[in-house]
């Protein structure tokens, strides 16, 4: 099995590229807002770190929010929690799919958190600033200083464009998404 991994900034498209080359996407984000929805022992156990912040089942994303803007140690007792939850997820997105060609990982923190197999592909989605920024601002929870939390745990997208063994220019519009994931896909089954 091949295993793509998409690499980029927030809101450079990750998910779109991902979905765009038609196979099973395992998608990180996604996965956290289920366990903040479905998980009553992942709320159990940020309620026991964070009592001041979580308060109900289902956890609300503004209890989140609240909990990462108010102290910067709640962000890394929320990702103690939440990433193991997350690559066992990812293990068993892996092992549902092994009988396919290929597998999309989108997992924003996918180096950082160093769950990468030598063997993986990786993909780097570069847009350009405005685009980014034109886009997060549409998001329903949009929070600049979250994002910058988030910037801040991150590598540098120098770093990640460097490992990258390829890069798609992503103007977000599909007709050059597909040329260039076609061109990608002819070299790597090739």
């Amino acid at each position: 099995m091949i295993r793509i991994c998409i690499l980029g900034d927030i809101g450079s498209g990750k998910s779109f590229v991902a979905r765009s080359f038609g196979y099973p996407v395992f998608n990180a984000d996604d996965e956290v807002s289920k366990l903040y929805q479905k998980e009553k022992k992942v709320f159990i156990k940020l309620r026991k770190k964070l009592p001041d912040y979580i308060f109900s089942f289902p956890i609300k994303k503004k209890e989140i929010s609240k909990a990462i803007l108010s102290n910067n140690l709640n962000l890394k007792k929320i990702i103690k929690i939440v990433h193991p939850e997350i690559q066992n997820k990812m293990k068993l997105f892996i092992k549902k799919n092994k009988n396919k060609k290929m597998v999309i990982l989108d997992i924003p923190l996918l180096l950082e958190n160093k769950i990468n197999d030598k063997k993986d592909i990786l993909i780097f989605v570069q847009s350009k600033k405005l685009e980014i920024l034109k886009r997060l601002k549409k998001r329903e929870n949009f929070n600049s200083k979250i994002l910058k939390k988030f910037k801040n745990i991150q590598l540098p997208l120098d770093y990640k464009k460097n490992k990258s063994h390829f890069i798609i220019k992503n103007d977000f519009t599909k007709k050059s998404l597909k040329k260039s994931i076609k061109l990608i896909l002819s070299k790597i089954l090739k």
